[in-house]
């Protein structure tokens, strides 16, 4: 597990109740520099790991079954998986994105400049949607070049932008950088920044945590 998920993980069992679903939509870019900048990205919110075999996306459509997402596979707790409209090894080599992060490419649904991500299970149940469009919903961002991302799990539980959504920025606190066209997000990390009082708990929780694994590391090595 490395740092972003453990730090997810804390956040997450802190501020729990926020959450509609166990997995949810955590960052877009409806468009970018070729087709590695259009992109969507789910979260398993939850502490049990998710089969997505039989799940699928749509746009504003809204009909389940319009894109398989069955290739992602098993979508471990605090894990983030991503489809776009690149194809998987373009995506992956502008991005420097490992085979350790869960991929669907080659999307022909795409996405526009106001539109919806429908993300459905295997039964064809609505699992979130978020609906996007900085003319549709004024005052919220464009992610066009930049990822939008969630300042607070809170921004998670609309089915529709808000305010609380903010553009990526390379070094940002979502730990976002620049893909090799120049388009810049934190594809295949989720890392929300919770608000100040949730935050001190959090860095308790971590420091904790820490320390519990230093202790059992020292004592293995006994």
């Amino acid at each position: 597990m490395n740092r972003f998920q453990l730090t997810f993980l804390c956040a997450a069992a802190l501020v729990a109740p926020v959450a509609q679903a166990q997995v949810q939509i955590t960052e877009w870019m409806y468009s970018g520099n070729g087709g590695t900048g259009e992109y969507a990205e789910f979260t398993n919110l939850g502490s049990t790991a998710v089969d997505f075999t039989g799940w699928s996306f749509d746009d504003d459509s809204r009909a389940a079954g319009t894109v398989s997402l069955s290739a992602i596979g098993l979508l471990a707790p605090g894990a983030s998986a991503l489809i776009t409209e690149g194809s998987e090894a373009d995506f992956r080599a502008a991005w420097g994105l490992g085979a350790g992060v869960p991929l669907v490419g080659s999307n022909t649904t795409n996405l526009g400049r106001a539109d919806e991500i429908n993300l459905f299970d295997a039964s064809g149940t609505l699992v979130d949607r978020f609906a996007y469009g900085d003319v549709a919903f004024p005052g919220t961002v464009r992610a066009q070049n930049f990822s939008g991302n969630p300042l607070t799990l809170a921004d998670l539980g609309p089915f529709t932008v808000t305010p609380g959504w903010v553009l990526a920025s390379v070094g940002d606190g979502f730990g976002s950088y620049a893909s090799t066209l120049g388009d810049v997000g934190n594809p295949g990390i989720f890392a929300p920044i919770p608000e100040p009082g949730t935050l001190a708990l959090l860095l308790a929780g971590t420091a904790v945590v820490g320390g519990i694994a230093r202790r059992r590391q020292r004592a293995a090595q006994a």
